[in-house]
């Protein structure tokens, strides 16, 4: 497709919203490759495809083991109430979503062909792949999708996806209309709803209906993957699903095994032990200039939220909110934490990577004299004292010493408290949560590829993750209006407002979107992975010697 050639053409695929978006790219203010992935999310998938969408599979040998290393599970695996990346690394050779959020192509058909909204984008019809089998032989049919979703916004299953799902759907809202056709009537409209039964909502694995939470038992999904041989604490192994709905698995199998040390697996890596492992600064660094190995990376939307308790002095007053983030050199933290493996951010979900961002809001920039002096209007002209609570997590002390020697600069003296992981979260509920309670942190958040889940968990007043207790009713009508816009110049222009209120107000620092990585053997190609830590190895081969 070029952008004056079958024009028209492509106009009377659907209606008014896709044809904004025609406009847009036709007009250079969208790339070929986002059009594409709007079509996707507006469940017009034929035309996607048709427009190489996805490109053309290389052949590639069949056979083979391929070796993974991965952390060890937090607690038993289980799709429904899973939270882990080694967890989601797993469950992803056996499960599989309706949707696949591809990093590279965006939203991509997996065991949902198809699907469209009313005109308020309030109900959402998906029409099933036919023919598609669990592992024990059982065919997929929309009871079992229906009460997949069921199950994850019911309070009582212990589900981890009901901060996602709060106030977007609600137990009763997936219906039954045939075996083929499931549809979902939200709370409210949300033109964004395919996003939330796609892969980044990483729960909503398609498990059979009367799933009673036994998964580790036969780990019964529908993917190109079936279950070998499972041992808690050590590993698993998968082998080829021959009744696979769609194109065979090249791997004869796949070998995970868990470590309880990042360092053990980069050494196993080094040994030929593995053929893959997840990526952090200091592995890279092992690994740097290295011929028998390679670093794949994706860009995300992940970031490392800073969140400033808007209730509790001294972040009461968002002039003394507004000069913290101005001490903070974004492009040096980038080009040194990050190694330039990360964009800028600008104290908003909105990752540039997001069509619907609006690209000409100011971008915030290191100002220590405007820090200085907003910090004296508000009468602490020598600054103040802070505890900054996070995790011992990734990068993140790392980050909190940065924050701390940039906070100097202003005259905040910020002490750091740094706790295990586990600890930092607690039961992860408000007042037993140093997460949640704490006046200053840091909390990592993976990737998503829509803003709305951040927008609303972390931010909106009823929010389950909202650290900063930010309640701005301003804010939360501006994320209404968002959710009911249903083109992208809509959507851009709710969205340039909410920027904009969340640079003056700062309830959270967001200063860059990391990308995401891998580190393989150069002996594999075909490696896939999400920013959210699903692992798809169903396409790798090994270079022949």
């Amino acid at each position: 497709m070029t952008k004056h050639r079958d024009i028209d053409a492509v106009r009377n695929l659907s209606g008014g919203i896709w044809n904004v978006a025609v406009d847009e790219y036709q007009g250079g203010f969208l790339k070929r490759r986002d059009l594409l992935k709007y079509a996707a999310l507006l469940g017009l998938t034929g035309f996607a495809a048709s427009q190489g969408l996805g490109g053309a599979r290389a052949a590639a040998a069949a056979g083979g083991t391929v070796r993974v290393g991965l952390g060890q599970p937090t607690k038993a695996i289980d799709p429904v109430s899973v939270t882990d990346p080694a967890s989601i690394g797993v469950i992803s050779q056996v499960g599989e979503y309706l949707i696949l959020d591809d990093p590279k192509d965006g939203l991509q058909p997996k065991l949902a062909l198809s699907w469209e909204a009313n005109e308020t984008a309030s109900r959402w019809t998906f029409k099933l792949r036919p023919g598609v089998k669990f592992h024990d032989g059982r065919a997929v049919t929309a009871k079992d999708v229906v009460a997949s979703f069921e199950r994850l916004v019911d309070p009582a299953s212990g589900s981890s996806a009901l901060s996602a799902y709060k106030g977007i759907l609600s137990k009763g809202g997936a219906k039954l209309v045939d075996d083929e056709t499931v549809a979902f009537d939200l709370d409210g409209p949300n033109s964004n709803f395919p996003f939330y039964v796609s892969s980044d909502v990483y729960n909503a694995v398609i498990l059979p209906a009367d799933y009673a939470g036994d998964f580790e038992k036969n780990f019964n999904g529908t993917g190109p993957f079936k279950l070998e041989s499972f041992r808690p604490k050590q590993g698993a192994s998968f082998v080829r699903n021959e009744d696979y709905w769609g194109d065979k698995a090249l791997p004869d199998r796949v070998e995970i095994k868990f470590f309880d040390d990042e360092q053990a697996q980069v050494l196993a890596l080094q040994a030929g032990q593995l053929d893959v492992i997840p990526s952090t600064t200091r592995l890279e660094l092992a690994i740097e200039g290295n011929p028998n190995f390679k670093l794949l990376s994706v860009q995300a939307s992940s970031h490392d939220q800073v969140h400033l308790r808007t209730d509790q002095a001294p972040f009461t007053d968002k002039r003394i909110r507004r000069a913290l983030a101005l001490t903070i050199d974004r492009e040096e933290v980038v080009k040194g934490l990050l190694k330039g493996r990360a964009i800028v951010g600008n104290d908003t979900p909105f990752a540039p990577i997001f069509p619907s961002a609006d690209p000409s809001v100011p971008q915030r920039k290191q100002d220590i004299t405007e820090a200085k002096r907003l910090l004296g209007e508000a009468g602490v002209p020598n600054g103040f004292e802070v505890t900054l609570t996070t995790e011992r997590a990734y990068d993140i002390p790392d980050y909190a010493v940065i924050i701390q020697n940039f906070a100097k600069k202003a005259g905040i003296d910020v002490k750091l408290n740094v706790l295990p992981q586990d600890a930092y979260y607690g039961s992860a509920t408000f007042g037993s949560s140093p997460w949640l309670d704490s006046v200053l942190g840091i909390t990592d958040y993976g990737h998503r590829g829509t803003p709305d889940i951040f927008l609303n968990a972390t931010l909106k007043s009823s929010g389950a993750w909202n650290a900063a207790h930010f309640n701005n009713p301003a804010y939360d009508a501006l994320l209404l209006d968002y959710s009911k816009a249903r083109d992208l110049q809509a959507q851009r222009l709710v969205a340039g407002k909410i920027q904009t209120l969340l640079l003056d107000e700062t309830p959270a620092i967001i200063s860059y979107f990391s990308q995401y990585s891998r580190i393989v053997s150069s002996k594999v190609e075909g490696v896939r992975f999400t920013a959210i830590s699903h692992l798809l190895l169903d396409r790798v081969s090994f270079v022949q010697a």
